[in-house]
C-alpha cells in the first residue's frame, strides 16, 4: 500500500499517509467475497445493486472500486481476468483514479461549505443525484457504476429516495452500497439487494500484511495491532499512527503481567493517558478487545472456566465506559482494571 499525502475532508475512508481505495488494487484476504463478484459479472448477470458489509477498514471499498474498474473496463462480461483486475495503466483505471471517470459516481457525505467540515448525514439531494447520472450512458457497453460510502450515513429521506432507485433500477447501472452495520438500513432496501459479506481477516494475515506497510514496526508491534485490529487492515493501520500503536501495546502488556502487574508502571502509564487526547478511551477500547481476542482464541481451543474472563472483560468495559463519561483521573481507573484482571488470574491466567 504506497504512501499517499493527506486526505481530502469527505476521504472518510482513507487512512492518512495511505493509498485511498480507488488507488489500491489489491484485495486482502476476501477471495470468498470476490469470486462470487467474478461469477456474477462474468456470466453477464450482475444483479442491479450489491450491499457490501464488513467491518470499516475491512476492504469495502476496495472491492467496490475493483468491481466498477471492471464493469466501466469491459462490462459484464468474461474479456477481462476472473479475479476482476484491471491493469493499473488501463483508461479506465486511470480515469478511476482520478475521479475523472464520466461512468462512475460516488456518493458520501458532503462537506459544509460553511464549516469546511463534513455533514453528520448522506442528505437526500445527494442520492438526487443518482437519477441524473443513471439516465446516462457512459463505460463500456454503456455502463454506470454509483457507490454509496456509506449506506449507513443516509437520514430518512436519503433512505427512501435510494429505495425508489432500487424498486425501478435502470439497465446497464450497478449500485454499490457499503454498510458497517447493515442491519440499521430499511429491510426493504436490504432486499432489494444482493449481499456481498466480507470477514475479519485472520491475524497471520494481518502481520504479514504489516510488516509490507509498516517495514518499521517490531514483530511484537504488528501482533498487537493485529490481535487488537478486530480482523480489519484498515483498524491495524489506524491504530499504527499517532499514540495507537504504543497503547495498544500496553494494553497488551498489561494482560501479559496480569499476575504480577508493575503498579509503578500502571501510574506512568495513567499519567500518560491524561496527556494524550482521548487516551483513556482509546487504551480502554484497546484492553477490551484484547481481551475479547484472547477469550475467542481460548474458546476455539475448547478451553474451559471463560466465563469469568467474559464477566471481566464486561466489567473493564463497563469501568472505562464511566470513567471517560465522567472524565475520571486515569490512574486510578488503570489501577482498578489491573487489580480486578489479577484477582481473576488467581483462577487461571489466559
Amino acid at each position: 500500500m504506497a504512501k499517499r499525502s493527506a486526505p481530502e475532508p469527505n476521504d472518510s475512508d482513507r487512512i492518512e499517509g495511505f493509498a485511498h481505495p480507488r488507488e489500491t488494487f489489491a484485495l486482502l484476504g476476501q477471495d470468498l467475497a470476490l469470486a462470487r463478484a467474478a461469477r456474477a459479472l462474468r456470466a453477464g448477470r450482475p444483479p442491479g445493486a450489491w450491499l457490501i458489509t464488513g467491518a470499516p477498514g475491512i476492504g469495502k471499498a476496495t472491492l467496490a472500486y475493483r468491481i466498477a474498474r471492471y464493469l466501466l473496463a469491459y462490462g459484464a462480461t468474461d474479456e477481462g481476468p476472473d479475479d476482476l483486475s484491471v491493469p493499473q495503466d488501463t483508461v479506465a483505471a486511470r480515469q478511476v483514479a482520478a475521479q475523472s471517470h464520466p461512468g462512475l459516481l460516488v456518493l458520501k457525505r458532503a462537506v459544509n461549505q460553511k464549516t469546511g467540515k463534513l455533514m453528520t448525514v448522506l442528505s437526500v439531494d445527494e442520492i438526487r443525484r443518482l437519477a441524473d447520472f443513471f439516465g446516462m450512458t457512459s463505460g463500456a457497453g454503456g455502463w454506470r457504476v454509483a457507490i454509496v460510502d456509506t449506506a449507513d450515513d443516509m437520514n430518512d429521506n436519503a433512505a427512501n429516495a435510494l429505495l425508489k432507485m432500487l424498486e425501478e433500477p435502470p439497465g446497464h447501472a450497478m449500485l454499490l452500497l457499503l454498510s458497517n452495520t447493515p442491519g440499521r438500513l430499511l429491510p426493504t432496501i436490504r432486499s432489494r439487494c444482493q449481499r456481498l459479506d466480507l470477514r475479519p481477516l485472520e491475524e497471520a494475515l494481518l502481520e504479514k500484511a504489516l510488516a509490507e506497510y509498516l517495514p518499521e514496526t517490531s514483530a511484537a508491534e504488528r501482533a498487537s495491532l493485529a490481535r487488537l485490529s478486530g480482523g480489519s487492515i484498515g483498524a491495524a493501520l489506524t491504530l499504527a499512527t499517532g499514540d495507537g500503536g504504543a497503547l495498544a501495546t500496553e494494553a497488551d502488556r498489561l494482560i501479559e503481567n496480569v499476575r504480577e502487574p508493575d503498579l509503578l508502571a500502571l501510574l506512568t502509564l495513567g499519567d500518560k493517558l491524561f496527556r494524550i487526547q482521548d487516551g483513556l478511551e482509546q487504551f480502554g477500547d484497546f484492553l477490551v478487545e484484547s481481551l475479547s481476542a484472547r477469550i475467542r482464541a481460548r474458546a476455539h481451543s475448547g478451553a474451559a472456566g471463560l466465563e469469568r474472563w467474559v464477566l471481566l472483560r464486561e466489567r473493564i468495559e463497563q469501568g472505562f465506559g464511566r470513567a471517560t463519561g465522567l472524565n475520571l483521573e486515569p490512574r486510578q481507573t488503570v489501577l482498578s482494571a489491573a487489580r480486578d484482571m489479577s484477582r481473576t488470574a488467581r483462577g487461571g491466567a489466559l
